[in-house]
């Protein structure tokens, strides 16, 4: 399977019905994408595919080659995404777990609607599950990083 991933062209031995997430974490080492539910039902998972926010637990390899993947090491590989250093100055983080998959698609978000309402924000991370309870932080480092306060 041949795609982009992090901006560098990847050819990985890997079957059609394969997990992106698998692949991602077993054998290319990138573990900064974490497995949660395994259904998509958590938001830990999440990854970019051509620009969009997809669950990489239930995305086949079938459906990822020949396209782009930007994962949280690729996001921005030294911290300076507007989303990263808003999750620091609010200091969203606690366990971290969902950390990466809630990064990401709120990267998703600003990228698709960079001047997005409260409303729009939460209806936007509703699918992202953080068992610390940091939903607040979250969407104020959104609204901060929305506004480019940095």
């Amino acid at each position: 399977m041949v795609f982009i991933l992090n901006g560098r062209q990847m050819d990985v031995s890997a079957q059609p019905d394969e997990t992106l997430l698998w692949v991602l974490r077993e054998k290319l080492r990138l573990t900064g994408t974490k497995y949660g539910c395994g259904m998509a039902m958590c938001g830990s998972c999440t990854v970019h595919l051509d620009g969009q926010a997809v669950r990489s637990c239930v995305t086949r390899m079938q459906h990822v080659e020949g396209k782009r993947v930007t994962t949280i090491e690729g996001l921005s590989p030294d911290g300076t995404h507007p989303v990263q250093k808003a999750w620091l100055t609010e200091q969203v983080l606690q366990c971290g777990y969902c950390q990466s998959g809630q990064i990401m698609q709120a990267a998703a978000l600003l990228a698709k609607t960079p001047k997005p309402t409260r409303a729009q924000i939460v209806q936007a991370m509703n699918g992202n599950l953080c068992r610390c309870g940091t939903y607040g932080r979250i969407v104020r480092a959104i609204e901060r990083a929305a506004r480019g306060e940095v």
